[in-house]
Protein backbone atom coordinates (compact mmCIF):
# COMPACT_ATOMS: atom_id res chain seq x y z
CA UNK A 1 0.00 0.00 0.00
CA UNK A 2 1.40 3.21 -0.91
CA UNK A 3 1.40 6.54 0.55
CA UNK A 4 3.00 9.15 -1.44
CA UNK A 5 1.25 9.14 -4.33
CA UNK A 6 -2.28 10.20 -3.45
CA UNK A 7 -4.25 12.38 -5.80
CA UNK A 8 -6.46 9.88 -7.06
CA UNK A 9 -7.80 9.11 -3.63
CA UNK A 10 -8.42 12.32 -2.79
CA UNK A 11 -12.04 14.69 -3.06
CA UNK A 12 -11.99 18.39 -2.36
CA UNK A 13 -14.99 19.24 -0.57
CA UNK A 14 -15.77 22.51 -0.81
CA UNK A 15 -16.55 23.86 2.78
CA UNK A 16 -18.88 27.13 2.99
CA UNK A 17 -18.84 27.59 7.11
CA UNK A 18 -18.21 30.75 8.24
CA UNK A 19 -15.67 29.54 10.82
CA UNK A 20 -13.91 27.70 7.74
CA UNK A 21 -14.14 30.53 5.18
CA UNK A 22 -10.36 31.26 5.33
CA UNK A 23 -9.15 28.28 5.37
CA UNK A 24 -8.26 25.83 2.44
CA UNK A 25 -10.80 23.24 1.03
CA UNK A 26 -10.47 20.00 3.47
CA UNK A 27 -10.60 17.03 1.56
CA UNK A 28 -11.94 13.67 1.88
CA UNK A 29 -9.19 10.47 1.67
CA UNK A 30 -11.64 7.14 0.00
CA UNK A 31 -9.52 3.86 -0.83
CA UNK A 32 -11.01 0.58 -1.03
CA UNK A 33 -7.62 -1.86 0.05
CA UNK A 34 -7.02 -5.49 -0.10
CA UNK A 35 -4.03 -7.17 1.79
CA UNK A 36 -2.69 -10.35 1.70
CA UNK A 37 -1.27 -11.91 4.88
CA UNK A 38 2.01 -13.03 5.25
CA UNK A 39 3.69 -15.26 7.43
CA UNK A 40 4.13 -13.66 10.82
CA UNK A 41 1.61 -10.74 10.51
CA UNK A 42 -1.03 -9.91 13.09
CA UNK A 43 -4.16 -7.91 12.82
CA UNK A 44 -2.94 -5.51 15.11
CA UNK A 45 0.26 -5.12 12.76
CA UNK A 46 -1.89 -4.75 9.90
CA UNK A 47 -3.90 -2.55 11.05
CA UNK A 48 -1.47 -0.59 12.06
CA UNK A 49 0.13 -0.65 8.40
CA UNK A 50 -3.07 0.37 6.80
CA UNK A 51 -4.06 2.90 9.57
CA UNK A 52 -7.16 0.42 10.61
CA UNK A 53 -8.88 -0.70 13.75
CA UNK A 54 -7.88 -3.80 13.92
CA UNK A 55 -11.19 -5.32 15.31
CA UNK A 56 -12.85 -3.93 12.36
CA UNK A 57 -10.45 -5.68 10.36
CA UNK A 58 -11.96 -8.86 12.12
CA UNK A 59 -15.17 -7.92 12.24
CA UNK A 60 -15.15 -6.78 8.48
CA UNK A 61 -13.34 -10.23 6.73
CA UNK A 62 -15.36 -12.20 9.33
CA UNK A 63 -12.45 -13.31 11.38
CA UNK A 64 -11.75 -14.73 14.50
CA UNK A 65 -9.09 -12.50 16.32
CA UNK A 66 -8.29 -15.68 18.79
CA UNK A 67 -7.22 -17.57 15.67
CA UNK A 68 -3.73 -16.80 14.08
CA UNK A 69 -3.84 -15.36 10.92
CA UNK A 70 -3.36 -17.93 7.90
CA UNK A 71 -0.59 -16.46 4.98
CA UNK A 72 -1.95 -16.12 1.49
CA UNK A 73 -5.58 -14.81 3.16
CA UNK A 74 -6.84 -11.67 1.40
CA UNK A 75 -7.98 -8.70 4.07
CA UNK A 76 -10.22 -5.99 2.81
CA UNK A 77 -11.22 -2.95 3.80
CA UNK A 78 -12.58 0.72 3.30
CA UNK A 79 -10.97 3.90 4.44
CA UNK A 80 -12.82 7.41 4.44
CA UNK A 81 -11.31 10.20 6.58
CA UNK A 82 -11.24 13.62 6.25
CA UNK A 83 -8.04 15.97 6.54
CA UNK A 84 -8.06 17.80 9.59
CA UNK A 85 -6.69 21.06 8.02
CA UNK A 86 -4.41 21.96 5.00
CA UNK A 87 -1.65 23.85 4.62
CA UNK A 88 1.19 24.82 1.77
CA UNK A 89 3.92 22.69 3.44
CA UNK A 90 4.69 21.19 6.58
CA UNK A 91 3.19 18.35 9.27
CA UNK A 92 -0.41 18.12 10.64
CA UNK A 93 -0.62 15.02 13.22
CA UNK A 94 -4.27 14.53 14.76
CA UNK A 95 -3.82 12.58 18.14
CA UNK A 96 -7.40 10.95 18.15
CA UNK A 97 -7.00 9.64 15.00
CA UNK A 98 -3.75 8.52 15.22
CA UNK A 99 -2.84 9.88 11.65
CA UNK A 100 -0.23 12.34 10.24
CA UNK A 101 -0.72 14.51 7.42
CA UNK A 102 2.52 15.66 5.18
CA UNK A 103 2.09 18.17 3.10
CA UNK A 104 4.13 19.47 -0.10
CA UNK A 105 3.66 22.37 -2.77
CA UNK A 106 0.21 22.78 -1.54
CA UNK A 107 -0.58 18.84 -1.92
CA UNK A 108 -1.51 16.46 0.26
CA UNK A 109 2.14 14.10 0.03
CA UNK A 110 1.83 11.47 2.17
CA UNK A 111 -0.80 10.11 4.96
CA UNK A 112 0.49 7.91 7.35
CA UNK A 113 -0.65 5.83 11.07
CA UNK A 114 1.30 6.95 14.14
CA UNK A 115 1.92 5.44 17.17
CA UNK A 116 1.35 8.61 20.22
CA UNK A 117 1.63 8.79 23.90
CA UNK A 118 -0.35 6.67 26.45
CA UNK A 119 -3.03 8.14 28.19
CA UNK A 120 -2.26 7.01 31.45
CA UNK A 121 0.33 5.20 33.10
CA UNK A 122 0.27 4.15 37.06
CA UNK A 123 -2.52 7.21 37.13
CA UNK A 124 -0.34 9.58 35.58
CA UNK A 125 -0.74 11.90 32.05
CA UNK A 126 2.83 12.86 31.88
CA UNK A 127 3.23 10.79 28.74
CA UNK A 128 0.66 12.21 26.26
CA UNK A 129 1.79 13.92 23.29
CA UNK A 130 1.89 17.51 23.60
CA UNK A 131 -0.53 19.59 20.67
CA UNK A 132 0.76 22.53 19.47
CA UNK A 133 3.04 24.22 16.58
CA UNK A 134 6.35 23.05 15.71
CA UNK A 135 9.13 23.28 13.60
CA UNK A 136 11.55 20.05 12.68
CA UNK A 137 15.32 21.36 13.80
CA UNK A 138 17.26 18.58 12.67
CA UNK A 139 17.01 14.30 11.13
CA UNK A 140 19.36 12.14 12.05
CA UNK A 141 20.18 8.91 10.94
CA UNK A 142 21.11 5.82 13.02
CA UNK A 143 20.07 7.85 16.63
CA UNK A 144 21.81 7.28 19.58
CA UNK A 145 18.95 7.43 22.42
CA UNK A 146 19.99 9.32 25.39
CA UNK A 147 17.31 8.11 27.85
CA UNK A 148 16.17 10.82 29.71
CA UNK A 149 15.36 10.55 33.73
CA UNK A 150 11.86 10.10 33.43
CA UNK A 151 12.46 7.09 31.41
CA UNK A 152 14.84 5.79 33.88
CA UNK A 153 13.00 6.31 36.79
CA UNK A 154 10.35 4.64 35.14
CA UNK A 155 12.37 1.66 34.18
CA UNK A 156 13.17 1.53 37.50
CA UNK A 157 9.66 1.70 38.81
CA UNK A 158 8.84 -1.61 36.39
CA UNK A 159 11.87 -3.10 37.62
CA UNK A 160 13.35 -3.21 33.91
CA UNK A 161 17.68 -2.60 33.37
CA UNK A 162 17.99 1.09 34.02
CA UNK A 163 19.82 2.32 30.67
CA UNK A 164 21.34 5.68 30.39
CA UNK A 165 22.42 5.40 26.30
CA UNK A 166 21.07 2.95 24.14
CA UNK A 167 23.30 3.01 20.78
CA UNK A 168 22.33 2.63 17.54
CA UNK A 169 21.10 -0.67 16.51
CA UNK A 170 18.04 -2.96 16.75
CA UNK A 171 17.50 -2.80 20.20
CA UNK A 172 17.25 1.00 20.25
CA UNK A 173 13.44 2.53 20.49
CA UNK A 174 14.37 4.88 18.00
CA UNK A 175 14.79 2.54 15.09
CA UNK A 176 17.27 4.23 12.17
CA UNK A 177 15.83 7.23 11.60
CA UNK A 178 14.81 10.42 14.33
CA UNK A 179 13.32 13.95 13.07
CA UNK A 180 13.57 16.65 15.84
CA UNK A 181 10.79 18.85 16.66
CA UNK A 182 10.68 21.96 18.41
CA UNK A 183 8.20 20.77 21.67
CA UNK A 184 11.01 19.55 24.24
CA UNK A 185 11.40 15.83 24.29
CA UNK A 186 8.93 15.15 21.58
CA UNK A 187 10.76 13.40 17.61
CA UNK A 188 9.01 11.86 15.08
CA UNK A 189 11.09 8.48 14.82
CA UNK A 190 10.69 5.15 13.12
CA UNK A 191 9.52 1.82 15.78
CA UNK A 192 11.32 -1.25 16.73
CA UNK A 193 8.06 -2.47 18.11
CA UNK A 194 5.37 -1.84 15.03
CA UNK A 195 2.13 -3.15 16.76
CA UNK A 196 2.39 -0.07 19.14
CA UNK A 197 1.63 2.31 15.89
CA UNK A 198 -1.85 3.44 15.57
CA UNK A 199 -1.97 2.72 19.32
CA UNK A 200 -1.51 4.99 22.20
CA UNK A 201 1.43 3.24 23.62
CA UNK A 202 4.34 6.10 22.99
CA UNK A 203 6.21 8.34 25.78
CA UNK A 204 4.86 11.41 24.14
CA UNK A 205 7.07 11.00 20.58
CA UNK A 206 5.60 10.25 17.60
CA UNK A 207 6.17 6.15 16.23
CA UNK A 208 6.18 5.96 12.66
CA UNK A 209 6.49 2.07 10.67
CA UNK A 210 9.86 1.25 9.42
CA UNK A 211 8.52 1.05 5.92
CA UNK A 212 6.60 4.82 6.05
CA UNK A 213 9.61 6.46 7.87
CA UNK A 214 11.96 5.27 4.78
CA UNK A 215 9.81 7.21 2.62
CA UNK A 216 9.06 9.94 4.72
CA UNK A 217 12.12 10.85 5.86
CA UNK A 218 14.33 12.31 3.17
CA UNK A 219 11.09 13.95 1.89
CA UNK A 220 11.27 16.27 5.27
CA UNK A 221 13.27 19.30 4.97
CA UNK A 222 14.57 20.82 8.29
CA UNK A 223 13.21 24.13 9.14
CA UNK A 224 9.40 22.25 7.93
CA UNK A 225 6.77 23.19 10.01
CA UNK A 226 4.03 21.58 11.65
CA UNK A 227 1.48 21.49 14.71
CA UNK A 228 -0.16 18.44 17.10
CA UNK A 229 -3.81 18.74 16.82
CA UNK A 230 -6.89 17.60 18.55
CA UNK A 231 -9.40 17.56 16.77
CA UNK A 232 -11.61 14.24 17.41
CA UNK A 233 -14.89 15.41 15.40
CA UNK A 234 -14.41 16.45 12.09
CA UNK A 235 -16.64 18.02 9.26
CA UNK A 236 -16.65 18.32 5.63
CA UNK A 237 -19.13 19.35 2.90
CA UNK A 238 -19.09 18.30 -0.64
CA UNK A 239 -19.83 20.36 -3.57
CA UNK A 240 -23.10 18.41 -4.17
CA UNK A 241 -24.28 18.93 -1.07
CA UNK A 242 -23.38 15.88 1.09
CA UNK A 243 -22.48 16.28 4.93
CA UNK A 244 -19.99 13.55 6.25
CA UNK A 245 -19.16 13.52 10.13
CA UNK A 246 -16.06 11.33 11.52
CA UNK A 247 -15.75 10.62 15.08
CA UNK A 248 -12.87 9.76 16.94
CA UNK A 249 -12.65 8.79 21.22
CA UNK A 250 -11.52 11.42 23.02
CA UNK A 251 -8.56 9.12 24.25
CA UNK A 252 -7.37 12.77 26.55
CA UNK A 253 -10.54 13.46 27.75
CA UNK A 254 -9.60 16.87 26.51
CA UNK A 255 -12.99 17.60 24.63
CA UNK A 256 -15.71 18.04 27.44
CA UNK A 257 -18.63 17.46 25.46
CA UNK A 258 -18.61 15.47 22.07
CA UNK A 259 -21.89 15.97 20.94
CA UNK A 260 -21.57 19.78 21.67
CA UNK A 261 -18.58 20.15 19.66
CA UNK A 262 -20.42 17.99 16.52
CA UNK A 263 -23.64 20.21 17.02
CA UNK A 264 -21.30 23.35 17.02
CA UNK A 265 -19.14 22.70 13.92
CA UNK A 266 -22.70 21.43 12.06
CA UNK A 267 -24.46 24.68 12.79
CA UNK A 268 -21.47 26.74 12.05
CA UNK A 269 -21.23 24.95 8.94
CA UNK A 270 -24.84 26.19 8.20
CA UNK A 271 -26.00 22.35 7.54
CA UNK A 272 -28.43 22.04 11.05
CA UNK A 273 -31.37 21.47 8.91
CA UNK A 274 -29.74 19.41 6.40
CA UNK A 275 -28.34 16.68 8.32
CA UNK A 276 -29.68 13.06 9.80
CA UNK A 277 -29.35 13.70 13.77
CA UNK A 278 -30.23 10.01 14.18
CA UNK A 279 -27.30 9.55 12.29
CA UNK A 280 -25.07 11.89 14.44
CA UNK A 281 -25.95 10.62 17.07
CA UNK A 282 -25.01 6.94 16.14
CA UNK A 283 -21.04 8.02 15.13
CA UNK A 284 -20.88 10.03 17.85
CA UNK A 285 -21.66 6.60 20.01
CA UNK A 286 -19.63 4.33 17.61
CA UNK A 287 -16.27 6.83 17.89
CA UNK A 288 -15.33 4.30 14.27
CA UNK A 289 -12.92 6.91 12.92
CA UNK A 290 -14.99 6.58 9.52
CA UNK A 291 -15.80 9.43 8.02
CA UNK A 292 -19.81 8.90 6.68
CA UNK A 293 -22.33 10.59 5.14
CA UNK A 294 -24.73 12.03 7.38
CA UNK A 295 -27.06 14.20 5.16
CA UNK A 296 -30.16 14.27 5.65
CA UNK A 297 -31.90 13.83 2.18
CA UNK A 298 -35.61 13.74 3.46
CA UNK A 299 -35.36 17.31 4.41
CA UNK A 300 -35.59 18.75 1.52
CA UNK A 301 -33.41 20.15 -1.79
CA UNK A 302 -29.90 20.03 -0.62
CA UNK A 303 -27.53 22.86 -1.11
Amino acid sequence: MKYLSLPLLIVLLGLTAPAAAEQPPAAIIEQTVTYTVVKGDTLMRIGARLGVDWKRLARENSIDPRKPLKPGVVLKTSIRRIVPRTIENGIIINIPEKMLYFFKDGALAGVFPVGLGMPFWNGMTRWRTPVGPFKVICKEKNPTWYVPESMQLKMDMEGKEVKTVVPPGPDNPLGRYKIKTSIPGIVIHETIWPSSVYQFMSHGCIRMLPEHMEKFFPEVEITARGEVIYDPVKLARSADGRIFLEVHRDVYGRVPGMKAAARRLIEESGAAGRVDWNAVDRLLHEKSGVAEDITGWSRGEIF
